[in-house]
């Protein structure tokens, strides 16, 4: 494990030693623009690990990409290599059914803290959720960002971090009314408190959300990549574009099938995944906002 490798597969060519905002903005960015959110790992049979230096040979230098227990977590790493400031924290992620937050502490977040001032880190949401920079942790304030603008509420203990987006357009008439189509303008991503974590904290959570038949992730099988002009996104075989267009106030969707014959060739043209086992898509039906 070396931040060399690290920076070479996410194209930084920076001084790695610049504590500053610039740097942890432009590593972040990155970040989310190369090393892919997805989970397709446990649809291929393999067990998702903790460690480090597995996580790092996934993401790094074997060019997978991995949910927030793996790259956030190699995340957090790099920051603290390059002498960052960094506390990991857990958060709740909101669930629309429950129309609350789900009981479990399941996604992994950080804190950064540069010249006094604290800034939320996370590079491994995915989808239109994913913010692209960190977000200064102030409440109230709109930070907008190419996803929509996004804001960091706290209510006592608690913060929330909610979005609000533009109008979604449907290219395909067949999605129209698909589950998958977000039509709520604003809406809460997760919650967490300021309480310091460890891996530890985690490692129940990792082996609950790869095996239990409630789990997002054992439902749908998901790979995700931000793109400059917006996302692309497999969730079973359903194939999406997005295109953020602020100017009309609208997100474009284009959406369609593809068939299992196509499954290698779309991931490794679009997202330039190259999988060692045959994955068994999965779309079943649980709650999953684009």
């Amino acid at each position: 494990m070396n931040l060399e490798e690290y920076f070479q597969r996410i194209g930084f060519h920076g001084p790695h030693d610049k504590v500053d905002l610039a740097s942890l903005t432009l590593i972040h960015k990155l970040h989310v623009m190369t090393i892919p959110f997805e989970n397709l790992s446990m649809h291929c049979g393999e067990w998702v690990t903790m460690d480090l230096e597995d996580i790092f040979n996934k993401l790094v230098r074997s060019s997978r990409g991995g949910w927030c227990l793996e790259s956030n977590y190699l995340f957090g790493w790099v920051l603290r290599e390059m002498g960052f400031k960094v506390t990991m924290l857990s958060s709740k992620v909101f669930n629309s059914v429950l129309n609350d937050f789900a009981p479990g502490e399941d996604h992994l977040i950080y804190l950064v803290e540069i010249y006094g001032k604290v800034y939320l880190a996370d590079v491994s949401f995915g989808v239109s959720s994913q913010i692209w920079e960190p977000l200064e942790l102030i409440s109230g304030k709109d930070q907008p960002q190419g996803a929509g603008v996004f804001r960091l509420l706290n209510k006592g203990e608690i913060w929330i971090l909610e979005k609000t987006c533009r109008k979604p357009v449907v290219v395909n008439p067949e999605f129209s009314s698909s589950s998958l189509v977000n039509k709520v303008q604003t809406f809460q991503i997760y919650c967490f408190t300021l309480e310091p974590r460890g891996v530890e904290h985690f490692k129940e959570r990792s082996h609950f959300l790869q095996t239990s038949p409630t789990s997002l992730f054992t439902n749908k099988s998901i790979c995700c990549q931000q793109t400059p002009t917006g996302f692309k996104v497999l969730v079973g075989l359903i194939y999406s574009v997005v295109t953020y267009n602020p100017e009309e106030g609208v997100d474009i969707l284009d959406m369609r099938y593809i068939t299992e014959d196509e499954l290698d060739e779309v991931l490794k043209e679009q997202f330039n995944v190259r999988l060692q086992k045959k994955l068994t898509p999965s779309n079943k039906k649980t709650c999953y906002k684009l």
